[in-house]
C-alpha cells in the first residue's frame, strides 16, 4: 500500500476525544492524510492548527466539504451533532467514520445507512473497545472455542463522575438534548462488546432500570439485562456514582469461564485450571489513544475496498452499531415501565 495515493481526510469537531485520540490514530496510518478541521469553536481551530502542520480550518461544515471534497469524514462532535454531519458528509459523497453513537434514534440510523447504501459510500462507527488487548483476548479465546457454547456475559462500568467533568465533554454528557448520560456514553460500548462476543447474536429482550440524579434529565446509573436468544442472557451496570473507577466483565460457556479487571484476563476451565491471558496495555483513560489506531486500519481497510472480507467489516460493524442502538432504544422503554422486560423488534 506504500505507493498508493493518500486518502484524504477531514475531521469534524475538534474536541478532547479528536484531539487526544483519534489525531493520534489517524497518524499511525501511512497512507492516510488528514488536511482539514471543521469546529465551530475557534478554540478548538486554533488547537487543530497548532499540531497538525498546514492544515485548513473551517466553522461551517458545508464550506468544508465543497472546499475540500475529502474522501472521508471522521464525526467527533457531540452525538447530539453526529446525525447531520454524517449525512451532510455522505451526501457529499465521502465515507464516513461516526464516534459512537452512530445515531441517537433507530430512525436516523436506517436513514445514514440508507443513504451510505444509495451512494456506495462507507459508514462506520468508532468501536474502539474490540482494540482493547483485554477484550480481543478473551475474543481470540472464545473464537478458538475454549468457553464452549457461551451462556452468560456480564460488563461493569464504574466511573466517579463523566468523562471531562468540568470541561465541554463534562458539559454535553450531561444533557439530553446533546445525547448525554450513561446509557449512550458508556452502554454503546458494553452493548457492541456484548454483541461482538456473542458472536453476532441478536438481543431479543431486555430489562432495565435507570437512575438519575435531582433536576438532571439524564441517566447516571444503568442496570440491564439482556436476553440474545438460545438461552444466553448478558448483563451490564454502569455508574457514574462509584467511589473507585473499574471496568471489569465475565463470560462463560460450558467449558470454561473468562475473568477481565482491567488489563488483566484469566480464563480458568471447568477442572480449576488458570491460565493468564492478559496482554500488556496502556493505562486507562478516558480516550483509549492506543486502540484508535485499530479502528483507523479497520475502516482504511473498508475504504480501500477490493475484497470481500472489506465489505464484511463495514457490514459487521453497521450491525454492532445498530444492536448496541435498539438494545438502548429498549431500555429506556423498559425503564420508564419500571423495569419490565419487552421485546426488542
Amino acid at each position: 500500500m506504500a505507493n498508493q495515493t493518500k486518502l484524504r481526510g477531514a475531521i469534524s469537531g475538534f474536541g478532547e476525544v479528536a484531539a487526544r485520540a483519534h489525531l493520534a490514530g489517524w497518524r499511525t496510518r501511512e497512507n492516510i492524510a488528514i488536511g482539514a478541521i471543521h469546529d465551530p469553536i475557534s478554540e478548538r481551530r486554533h488547537e487543530a492548527m497548532r499540531l497538525i502542520k498546514n492544515v485548513r480550518v473551517y466553522d461551517d461544515l458545508e464550506l468544508m466539504l465543497d472546499g475540500e471534497a475529502p474522501d472521508f469524514v471522521d464525526v467527533a462532535s457531540p452525538p447530539g451533532m453526529h446525525h447531520a454531519a454524517a449525512r451532510a458528509a455522505l451526501r457529499a459523497g465521502a465515507h464516513v467514520l461516526v464516534e459512537k453513537p452512530l445515531a441517537l434514534t433507530l430512525a436516523d440510523f436506517d436513514e445514514l445507512a440508507a443513504i451510505a447504501a444509495e451512494k456506495r459510500r462507507v459508514l462506520m462507527c468508532v468501536h474502539n473497545w474490540k482494540y482493547a488487548p483485554a477484550y480481543a483476548a478473551a475474543r481470540r479465546a472464545v473464537e478458538a472455542g475454549r468457553l464452549g457454547e457461551i451462556r452468560f456475559m456480564s460488563i461493569d462500568r464504574l466511573r466517579t463522575e463523566p468523562a471531562g467533568a468540568g470541561g465541554s465533554g463534562g458539559k454535553w454528557r450531561a444533557s439530553a438534548a446533546s445525547g448525554g448520560g450513561i446509557l449512550i456514553d458508556h452502554g454503546w460500548h458494553v452493548f457492541y462488546l456484548m454483541y461482538w462476543m456473542l458472536g453476532g447474536a441478536s438481543p431479543v429482550s431486555i430489562s432495565a432500570r435507570l437512575e438519575s440524579p435531582a433536576g438532571v434529565d439524564v441517566d447516571d446509573v444503568a442496570d440491564v439485562r439482556v436476553g440474545f436468544g438460545a438461552g444466553r442472557v448478558a448483563r451490564a451496570h454502569l455508574s457514574w456514582r462509584a467511589p473507585v473507577r473499574r471496568t471489569s466483565a465475565v463470560i462463560y460457556g460450558e467449558r470454561a469461564s473468562i475473568e477481565i479487571e482491567g488489563d488483566r484476563v484469566r480464563l480458568t476451565d471447568r477442572s480449576g485450571k488458570a491460565e493468564d491471558l492478559s496482554v500488556a496495555d496502556i493505562p486507562d483513560d478516558s480516550y483509549h489513544s492506543a486502540w484508535f489506531g485499530g479502528v483507523a486500519q479497520e475502516f482504511e481497510r473498508a475504504v480501500s475496498g477490493g475484497s470481500n472480507s472489506a465489505v464484511a467489516v463495514a457490514a459487521g460493524n453497521l450491525a454492532e452499531a445498530r444492536a448496541a442502538l435498539a438494545i438502548i432504544d429498549a431500555a429506556r422503554q423498559s425503564a420508564v415501565n419500571n423495569g419490565i422486560e419487552i421485546n426488542i423488534p
